[in-house]
This record gives structure tokens, sequence and C-alpha cells, in this order.
């Protein structure tokens, strides 16, 4: 009988200055068991249980069916059992995890046809920008940018140890709105304010110069708008600097914070300020303490 799991990671972007084209895979995975079955079955399991579709609109089903169309492959009649952990709509990247995780049990049961670049563009393709796509399938710190034909990464080097803290308020913010509240333009200088920072953290990261952090991930090109979308984020910010955090940042399009942590530091400590600091706005959260996932999305046999 068929039956293998696709693991996908959950994945922050932008990291700061790098909006659109930075982005790194964390250490909390949706999971999508696939069997073979004698009808098609639809589970949802964990985050977004009763939310999300149970049925072929599902994101991890059309993705796949996108992939099989492309490669001329019939579709198979599977059980499929989503079990998500990534909160939805928080800035974690969930729905490219969905596409990924569709896009990888798709191209395995086709034989895989697609190597992991053509995935990349594949699920760029479907969700519109791949920041968050490309840390999904390639693991670790990627950096990418679409041109007119092809979307181009690199991988940068991570420390393995260093401890993220995300912070994730009791509300959704919609990457939609969270466009629309960015201006049509900016200044010249803005812009040369964020290239300057997105490669001084890329510098800072390859040389483990994790004292250039705070400095290296300010921004102003999207989050000086974003802030004012979540309530108590300043606050947030500055309770986790205080408690020992080395930056902090939103997280994709937010409303999640995500706090830097040295690896000999107390992560929980910089989590409970931060929701310490959310509570004082009069907003619930909670914290999760992660680290980067080096690997990417993944196959695994089940017995």
């Amino acid at each position: 009988m068929l039956a293998f799991e696709v693991l996908v990671p959950a994945t922050t972007a932008n990291l700061g200055p790098g909006f659109d084209c930075l982005g790194l895979a964390l250490n909390l995975c949706n999971k999508v068991a696939v069997r073979s079955a004698a009808a098609r079955q639809f589970v949802v399991q964990g985050q977004g249980a009763g939310v999300l579709a149970e049925d072929e609109s599902n994101l991890v089903w059309r993705a796949a069916c996108h992939l099989w169309d492309k490669a001329g492959y019939p579709v198979p009649t599977l059980s499929l059992v989503m079990q998500n952990a990534i909160p939805l709509s928080r800035g974690l990247g969930s729905s490219s995890a969905a596409i990924v995780a569709g896009l990888m049990l798709a191209n395995y049961l086709a034989g895989e046809p697609y190597e992991r670049p053509e995935l990349v563009a594949m699920a760029t393709e479907l969700e519109g920008h791949p920041d968050n796509v490309a840390p999904a399938l390639l693991g670790g710190l990627v950096v990418s940018a679409i041109d007119a034909t092809q979307v181009l990464t690199a991988s940068f080097p991570f420390p393995s140890d260093l401890q993220l803290v995300a912070c994730v308020p009791d509300f959704e913010l919609s990457t939609q709105l969270a466009r629309q509240a960015l201006p049509d333009s900016v200044r010249h200088q803005d812009a040369v304010f964020n290239v300057a920072r997105v490669a001084l953290l890329l510098a800072a990261l390859q040389a483990g110069d994790l004292g250039l952090l705070q400095q290296a991930m300010r921004d102003r090109l999207h989050q000086p708008y974003r802030v004012k979308l979540i309530p108590g984020a300043e606050l947030v910010k500055q309770r986790a600097l205080a408690a020992g955090a080395l930056a902090t940042v939103i997280s994709g399009a937010g409303p999640t914070l995500l706090a830097l942590v040295e690896p000999n530091r107390n992560a929980p400590l910089v989590g409970e300020a931060m929701q310490a600091g959310f509570a004082a706005a009069g907003v619930g959260s909670s914290y999760l303490q992660l680290w980067p996932d080096l690997e990417g999305a993944r196959i695994e046999r089940l017995a």
C-alpha cells in the first residue's frame, strides 16, 4: 500500500530589510500523510481544522493537480491527512507550506520529473512571490529574485544554533491587507538604506558577527507601515530587546513578531516579555521557541 509523509517547514520572510527577497525556514513543520485509497479523502487536523477546505478545493490538492497537469500525469485517488502546526495568516508561510506540500507529493508520485529549482519556480507561480516558497523547499536562509524567465535563488549560511522566538498574536492579518498598507513609491535614500542593510545582514551572518544584527535588520520599506496594523508591536519589540534579544522584526507580512536570540540566552524569557508587550495592548498571544530548518521540504516513508 502506498504510504508516505511530506514535511514542509514554516518560513519567515523579509527578516527586516530583505523585503520580498529574503526568507528563512523554521523547524515548525506541517505534515501531510499520503495513502492510496478507494475514494479521495481530505482531512485537516491542527491549525485550520474546521476552517480549511476538506475537499478538492484544498490548496495542497490544487497545487498537486497543477504539477500533475504540467507533467501529464493522471490524477490519482488518494487520502490526504494534513497535520498543520503552522498558524494561519500570521506571517509564517502557511499558504506557501500548503503549496510546497502539494508540489512535493505530486512530484514524488509522478516519479520526480522536476528538480528543486523547477519546483521553486512552480511554487512561485502559484504563490506570486518566492521569498517563502524558496526556503520552504531548499531549507535555511535563501535569497530569491524573479526575472523575466526564471526564479533565481542563492543559499546563505545561517547559525544553526541561533534561537528564533516567534510571538504570535491572537488575530490574523492577510497579506493583501498588509500590502495595501505600503506606499506606491519610496524615497531613493530609503531604498539605499535597505540595500545597505541587506548586504550588512548577509555579511554579519556569514562572519558570525551577531552584534551587528540589530542595526543590520532595520528597515524603511515595509515595517514602518505595517507596524501600525499590529497593536502593541512597538512595545513588544522594546520588551524583547530589553529581555536580551539581538533583534526583532515583523515576520513576513505579520502580525507575528520574530526575535533573534543568542544560543546561550534564555529564549523563553524573551517570549514571555513579548507576550507581556502584547498583553499591555489588550492582545492575547503565544510564543514559539524555534531554530532554523536547514533541510527544507522532505518526503518520509510511512510504515
